[in-house]
């Protein structure tokens, strides 16, 4: 019921763990020591040889171990405390560690859900399993043993039977687990199954509301609750079953030390005293055991977790390379590159130069392999077939660290963090100052839109929901201009915003390219968007079918020039409806 793997992982808690055990042992010798108190004093009582004297001192010495217990209580609560705060805050650091080790491109091994399910809940159970139950098994073990120690020099029969039966318990605990593992399988598969479709509803709730497909998942969301409830319920009666087998060996265990206590008393071979001890004491060999056997499931929950957490720590990690880019030119080449999302090939055989300070635009139809260039650019994807150079050097080999410092990933969906626009913009440069940030904020004409609002000290929700849609992009391309990196990648960094906002993200753009001599990859649907650029890439089903500048592809009169002819048209019958 416990793994090493989990301990090695969680070494800096063993020292919490420990305390609790030490706290627990130190309260049970004082409870032993009450008892003793309570013992002579109805046994003196009893025989009327009880004086002031001593009934003051079993009574100053029965507070005195009262008082230490409490302590030992406390300081027992005060260590799992720690260790549960300990365990939240190294568990979460070895995530969010790990995913850092994984670079960019952790979500080609990881799910959103699946993080989310180890951040939240598979930490919460670890820290109930650390807290609680690992220092409850080792008492578990360590509390017969010691009253066995204390009790063996006033009556050996006695504590050898009582100490005989406690075993028992585990045995039972054994058993069941064997038993209902494959239960336990089963119920996990189904817990994080329900937890994934869960996430993905709420992550699409509103698209399901905007198609009236939102009674179909809640459909699908009952009958696999449901199926998680049945799951459950077999794994509560197991529980359960064991439990009243538990119940039940600690009754006959303690019944059976009553009875040979009282057999031992009756023929002499203990004193009053040594028998009432015995009595009061028999159910605390078996309580801390029945105890474990109720963090029966709480156990198996952690070791679960933990299971789930060691397997993601334990991923193989992409080997960052070891070359820093240094001074030379800004160039990216893409020779004979194809890409494919496991058997679905995406690109295939792609080439493109691009120089250092071009503008360049990748173009197509939705599912054409625009987007998928840009991430194996920054290196969000691996796993491809060709070369990708970057200043001359061979994308896999460089560090991710020198890679990132060289280019700047827009999306339209780059994510805004809950806190004020300061604490956003000074993401792209922790060392600017407000002047700077109202300048990139006035560039894209954001600022005297804000200024009522707080201006920098306005605090945005999570995702930045209480900006519109074109502000947030506006906010996450100015955060982007003071990182000031020699390459910038906009991948659909227009889609779905107002046309002004649009129009000004745009103007910002070119700027880039031509004022300030940057090296810019757009991705774009709308074509209107890419006339100036230097050269112009036309990909259809995962292959460039054209290429050149906007002018010389209007000239080809090819797939081009007529999917701008469409575009236009559509826009201009849209201006003619306004």
């Amino acid at each position: 019921m416990t793994k090493l793997r989990l301990l090695r992982m969680l070494k800096g808690d063993v020292k919490y763990v420990l305390q609790e055990v030490i706290w627990q042992l130190l309260g049970l010798f004082a409870q032993i020591i009450i008892i003793g108190c309570v013992a002579r004093v109805i046994s003196e009582t009893y025989f009327n040889r009880l004086d002031t004297k001593q009934l003051i001192i079993y009574v100053a010495v029965a507070l005195f171990s009262v008082l230490a217990k409490n302590v030992f209580d406390r300081l027992y609560m005060d260590a799992a405390f720690a260790a549960s705060n300990d365990v939240k805050r190294v568990l979460r650091n070895n995530i969010y560690n790990k995913l850092l080790r994984l670079g960019v491109c952790y979500k080609q091994i990881v799910s959103s859900a699946q993080l989310t399910q180890m951040m939240g809940e598979g930490v919460e159970q670890l820290e109930i399993y650390f807290g609680k139950y690992i220092s409850q098994f080792v008492y578990a073990f360590c509390a017969p043993l010691t009253l066995f120690l204390v009790l063996q020099q006033y009556n050996l029969k006695v504590a050898v039977v009582l100490v005989a039966s406690v075993p028992l318990i585990p045995i039972v605990i054994v058993i069941v687990m064997k038993i209902a593992r494959k239960v336990l399988d089963k119920y996990f598969q189904v817990y994080y199954e329900l937890a994934d479709t869960f996430l993905e509803k709420l992550h699409g709730m509103t698209t399901l509301k905007i198609y009236g497909a939102d009674e179909d998942a809640a459909e699908e969301m009952a009958e696999e609750s449901e199926h998680f409830r049945k799951v459950t319920m077999k794994v509560l009666s197991l529980q359960l079953n064991s439990t009243i087998v538990m119940d039940l060996i600690t009754y006959v265990g303690t019944a059976l030390g009553i009875a040979v206590t009282l057999n031992e008393f009756l023929n002499n071979n203990m004193s009053l005293d040594q028998a009432i001890m015995f009595l009061l004491l028999a159910i605390e060999f078996f309580r801390p055991m029945r105890q474990l056997g109720s963090y029966y499931h709480m156990g198996m929950n952690g070791i679960k977790s933990g299971d789930m957490i060691l397997e993601f720590t334990n991923l193989s990690e992409p080997q960052d390379g070891k070359i820093i880019l240094r001074e030379e030119p800004n160039n990216i080449t893409i020779e004979d590159v194809s890409f494919a999302y496991e058997d679905e090939a995406v690109l295939k055989n792609i080439s493109i130069n691009i120089n250092e300070g071009q503008f360049i635009s990748l173009v197509g139809l939705s599912g054409a392999g625009k987007s998928t260039i840009a991430k194996l650019i920054c290196r969000r994807l691996r796993g491809y077939k060709g070369t990708i150079r970057v200043k001359g050097k061979n994308l896999k080999y460089i560090k991710e660290e020198s890679l990132m410092s060289l280019m700047t990933y827009v999306s339209n969906n780059s994510y805004v963090f809950p806190g004020t626009i300061r604490e956003n913009m000074l993401l792209g440069n922790e060392k600017a100052s407000d002047k700077k940030l109202i300048g990139a904020l006035k560039l894209m004409n954001l600022y005297d839109e804000l200024e009522d609002r707080g201006g920098l000290d306005f605090e945005l929700v999570e995702g930045g929901t209480n900006l519109s849609g074109g502000q947030r992009q506006r906010l996450v391309l100015a955060r982007a201009l003071l990182k000031n990196s020699p390459v910038y990648i906009f991948d659909e960094a227009t889609n779905n915003i107002d046309m002004e906002s649009e129009e000004i993200i745009m103007k910002v753009i070119r700027k880039l390219a031509k004022d300030m001599g940057k090296t810019i990859i757009l991705i774009t649907h709308r074509l209107a968007n890419v006339r100036t650029s230097n050269e112009i890439f036309m990909l259809q089903e995962g292959q460039i079918i054209e290429h050149g500048s906007h002018k010389a592809l209007l000239a080809m009169g090819g797939e081009y020039a007529k999917l701008y002819k469409a575009q236009r048209e559509l826009e201009n019958y849209g201006k003619g409806e306004a």
